[in-house]
């Protein structure tokens, strides 16, 4: 299955089966780190104030464009980009479950792959807060993307 044919909740389960592979932590941050290298790039000219991650301690950059498929369904796609590694990979994580998805799948699913992994309690609070404040984001991008037609 590619990324587009699988729903939401199986790229959050295909998550949990990956952290599942890694028995401790110091595995678990160093697979973070290598998504975070394989994160798709925000282009320089997207790397702008409008596209900072508000709440998050270290500087995130995230976009969101909309393609219409042949379906003619609106899917969203993200790019992004941290100046710090963790966080990198945080967002990389969540590019991958939520991209080019619609709207509607975006406001619909519930992430539970975060919890189910074990990530929020392995983050600092800053970082859990962080965390956070990216998925609200790309919540109001799937919020605006649904309600322009």
């Amino acid at each position: 299955m590619n990324a587009v044919t699988m729903t939401i909740a199986q790229a959050q389960q295909e998550v949990v089966d990956e952290f599942a592979l890694f028995s401790d932590w110091q595995d678990r941050y160093e697979h973070l780190i290598e998504l975070g290298k394989d994160l798709p790039l925000i282009a320089p000219e997207k790397k702008i104030e409008e596209n900072i991650v508000r709440g998050c301690q270290s500087r995130v950059w995230l976009n969101a464009d909309v393609s219409t498929a042949l379906d003619m369904t609106k899917r969203i796609h993200f790019t992004a980009d941290s100046d710090a590694i963790i966080t990198k990979g945080l967002i990389a994580l969540l590019v991958r479950v939520l991209n080019d998805r619609t709207p509607q799948e975006i406001l619909d699913t519930p992430l539970t792959f975060i919890d189910a992994i074990g990530l929020r309690e392995h983050l600092s609070p800053n970082r859990s807060n962080g965390l956070s404040a990216m998925m609200d984001q790309m919540k109001r991008y799937a919020l605006a993307y649904s309600s322009k037609s």
